[in-house]
């Protein structure tokens, strides 16, 4: 496929763990975990987008290439739409959303995310894995997705779907569903198009984005990874996870 290029948005401000973009897992900031492993992948470009200084010096540090970004931003799709004018990207370029949470991301997953647009009537692509358990399945946390024939994605939400109508069509719902991952791959045309919508109905209810996506018509590649991601950091449990991944002393669930 053409060559893409690697966008981590990253803040400091977090409800749950302020700064955590900068906080220590195995000894480095956990932003630079994410950035190596944009690195690791086949991007062409690896770029931190960031509207805060503390980030931006960090970054620095570790050799890491900044955007800087304005403050007004809702989400890390708004901030990697403003890199893209920023450094004047074509529409056709493709764009991994890398999440500065995301430190046991595997390069490879960043490479088969973006290979999902070689489908050439999807818009947007990203990955989901099989759920694990029926509590994950049941936990508004975990994100639900579900897919049509050509693994474009129907809908997602947090509440299980699809419904079982009894206790014998759990195990059939649970295996209709794929348990989302937070990484994204766009063509900059696509994204321009995306950050100009208002927000659907849809998005405001479920506080899902993507809905907002397929509310305006885009289809949305859903691929199924080849290894199941580490954990994203939202909390300082997390966090300690994330370090024991990385250390080698545990290993993501379901691998």
């Amino acid at each position: 496929m053409s060559s893409f290029v690697v966008v981590i948005p990253a803040r400091y401000a977090s409800t749950r763990l302020p700064g955590k973009a900068l906080l220590e897992i195995a000894g480095k900031p956990m932003l630079q975990h994410v950035y190596e492993r944009g690195v690791e992948s086949n991007a062409s470009e690896v770029v931190i987008a960031t509207d805060d200084a503390r980030i931006a010096d960090a970054a620095e540090i570790f050799g890491a290439t900044v955007c800087m970004t304005g403050n007004q931003h809702q989400s890390g799709t708004e901030r990697i739409a403003e890199v893209c004018d920023i450094l004047d990207w074509g529409d056709d370029q493709v764009v991994v959303n890398l999440q500065g949470d995301e430190p046991s991301m595997p390069a490879t997953l960043i490479n088969e995310c973006a290979a999902l647009l070689k489908d050439a009537s999807a818009h947007i692509a990203t990955l989901a894995s099989p759920f694990l358990s029926r509590e994950d399945f049941e936990n508004a946390n975990c994100v639900k997705v579900i897919r049509n024939a050509n693994n474009h994605a129907i809908y997602f939400s947090r509440a299980a779907i699809p419904f079982a109508r009894d206790a014998a069509a759990t195990e059939v719902a649970m295996e209709s569903a794929l348990h989302h991952h937070g990484i994204y791959a766009y063509r900059c045309g696509v994204l321009r198009q995306f950050v100009s919508a208002e927000a659907s109905a849809l998005e405001v209810s479920e506080q899902l984005e993507q809905l907002r996506a397929l509310s305006m018509g885009l289809t949305i590649a859903v691929g199924v990874p080849s290894t199941r991601p580490g954990t994203g950091v939202d909390t300082g449990e997390d966090l300690q996870r994330a370090g024991d991944e990385i250390s080698g002393s545990s290993r993501p669930s379901g691998t």
